[in-house]
């Protein structure tokens, strides 16, 4: 069965300006909802602990100059 029920895309304008994106923008933002914001709690300092880094990684970054050098 084929659906024949199609919606044409909005205008497409490849050299528009800033005010044409944010009209875009506009059209668009009522298609999606943004999630609800979580608020993360804080983690107790007795579960943080150190960081651990294998060695190759270490020498990655220590080869890199802007961390290591």
């Amino acid at each position: 069965m084929t659906n024949l029920k199609f919606r044409s895309p909005a205008p497409v304008d490849l050299e528009g300006d800033l005010a044409s994106l944010r009209g875009d923008c506009a059209r668009m933002a009522p298609h999606w909802a943004a999630p609800e914001k979580i608020a993360p709690r804080p983690v107790p300092p007795s579960l943080i602990h150190g960081v651990t880094v294998p060695a190759t990684s270490a020498r990655l970054l220590e080869a890199m100059p802007d961390y290591g050098n």
